[in-house]
């Protein structure tokens, strides 16, 4: 599996590097969902408040994403 960081290619080899980059995604995503809260909780505009909501949720939807991703990569695919 290959992943790629920063324009560099980095070469998964097992369940520690799986790990590593979901540590990684996380923490960017838990960046956005921030300031995405921020933007959300100062927002004097319906409009602006709105769509700050909406990055709100897809933050939340991309992290539930990649555990299950996780999961998927280190437990492999499940039979039910």
């Amino acid at each position: 599996m290959i992943a790629h960081h920063r324009g560099e290619r980095l070469h998964v080899a097992d369940t520690r590097d799986i790990g590593r980059l979901f540590h990684q995604l996380n923490n960017q995503l838990g960046i956005v969902l921030a300031n995405a809260e921020l933007l959300e909780a100062r927002a004097i505009e319906d409009a602006t408040r709105a769509r700050a909501a909406q990055v709100v949720s897809s933050a939340l939807d991309a992290m539930a994403t990649a555990r299950e991703i996780r999961k998927l990569a280190e437990t492999g695919p499940s039979n039910s």
